[in-house]
């Protein structure tokens, strides 16, 4: 009898165990899945990264300039289309160049992006519409001091454990104070992100910026660099932890431009 019980038990525990190795087994595409979702830009799903980026190295005092990016993702749905609506608002501390100590810190200009993007488009999706940025910036010398639009375009492809694409705009300045200076600027960003197992994955993701207005020489700041992330959870809470390095090829010289810049990230993922 007591043999028949210990069999029992033991039967009872090797379905237990399983029963919790088929569940994990299933967290596991789910978490993969997640994964190649929070690197989809457009994706039709309620974000809220917060991308913090620390560039050093800028001017003769090789000064640190932070900005910390809260950049909410909320996606509306029009028939067969989603509207997927990303706000970045920067957070800055500003260094003043021309000294080893000062500098300024409060809310840059916010810049609004809306894609129009078709729905169920597969393995290639993409998406159009406007960027409008607006001079909110609680000091001068943390905006333009403009209001400026323009278009903006994205296009992700997934293949295979890859995820590619670039996102990019450009906005000109079309009213704001007179006495500060015309705003013409464009930025791309291409990313290219590689999954691995446990939802780890490797990424690359330079914003590429440029100032039209700028002399020659002062035009562009070129990156190159990448790092790791990982889909996690605290809770019920599903978070995207990222950790990447990026060197500026090219540089303004006439403000002496950041050497390079480090950007740690964490969104708050809120898939339906």
């Amino acid at each position: 009898m007591q043999t028949s019980k210990i069999l029992g038990r033991g039967k009872w525990l090797a379905l237990m165990f399983c029963l919790a190795s088929s569940v994990s087994m299933a967290q596991e595409p789910s978490d993969a899945e997640l994964a190649k979702k929070a690197q989809n830009p457009i994706a039709n799903m309620i974000s809220v990264p917060l991308q913090n980026n620390t560039n050093f190295g800028i001017g003769p005092y090789n000064r640190t300039q932070n900005v910390l990016n809260i950049q909410p993702v909320l996606p509306a749905s029009l028939g067969s289309w989603n509207l997927i609506n990303r706000f970045i608002a920067p957070v800055v501390y500003g260094p003043d160049i021309s000294t080893e100590s000062e500098g300024k810190f409060g809310l840059g200009d916010i810049v609004y992006q809306g894609f129009f993007t078709p729905k169920g488009s597969g393995n290639v999706t993409w998406g159009i519409g406007p960027v409008i940025v607006l001079p909110t910036a609680t000091n001068q010398a943390l905006g333009s001091g403009k209001f400026s639009a323009g278009p903006a375009g994205i296009v992700v492809a997934f293949v295979g454990k890859w995820v590619l694409g670039g996102v990019g705009y450009n906005a000109w300045s079309f009213a704001g104070k007179s006495d500060r200076s015309d705003f013409n600027q464009g930025m791309v960003q291409y990313f290219v992100n590689y999954n691995l197992q446990k939802a780890w994955y490797i990424t690359s993701s330079p914003s590429i910026s440029v100032n039209w207005e700028a002399p020659e020489k002062n035009k562009w700041i070129v990156p190159f660099g990448g790092g790791m992330g990982k889909i996690f959870a605290i809770g019920n809470q599903k978070l995207n932890g990222q950790v990447s390095a990026y060197w500026n090829a090219v540089k303004p010289e006439a403000v002496d431009g950041p050497d390079w810049t480090l950007r740690v990230q964490l969104v708050f993922l809120f898939p339906k």
